[in-house]
């Protein structure tokens, strides 16, 4: 069973799926969708499109570099059967889709930290405007020490574990 890459998307096509476009030079265009196929005919750049492949990688959204992509490279050459290469062929394979999830999941976490902190600033910021909402605007009135230049500590929730220990 031969999966082909949209040109487009980059989005996998599974045999008997999608469309077939062939140029006056003989340059076959293989879509996975008409959402696709209609991008290409308006001579849409897959690179300036938002939810392509081309643009997550150009824009650092997805992994671009790595010795896993490898693996998933087209080879028109056909192997002789053996039937402890494909045994181990097939280990291979679910080791290296590990491999690649582990370096996946480490590159998301390493994109969204920024964003992480953002989110804890712009609440903190929320918190200090809005106090009187936490504390009664009457306490406010007699104890001025509850006036704004409060410093909030949000500290992580204990675990589990920790409180097992204790």
């Amino acid at each position: 069973m031969r999966l082909e890459k949209c040109w487009f998307c980059s989005s996998t096509i599974y045999p008997g799926h999608g469309i077939q476009y062939v140029r006056n030079d003989a340059k076959i265009f293989r879509f996975c969708r008409s959402k696709c196929h209609k991008n290409f005919k308006m001579k849409r750049n897959p690179r300036k499109v938002k939810w392509t492949k081309a643009y997550r990688r150009l824009h650092g959204k997805d992994m671009t570099q790595d010795s896993t992509f490898e693996f998933e490279r087209k080879r028109n050459r056909p192997e002789r059967y053996d039937r402890n290469v494909t045994e181990n062929t097939l280990k291979a394979i679910k080791k290296i889709d590990k491999v690649r999830v582990d370096r996946e999941h480490r590159h998301h976490t390493k994109r969204m930290k920024p964003k992480k902190a953002q989110l804890r600033r712009e609440a903190e910021k929320e918190l200090e405007q809005s106090i009187s909402m936490v504390k009664a605007p009457a306490a406010q009135q007699q104890d001025p020490s509850l006036t704004l230049p409060i410093k909030v500590k949000v500290s992580k929730p204990e675990t589990v574990e920790n409180r097992m220990e204790e």
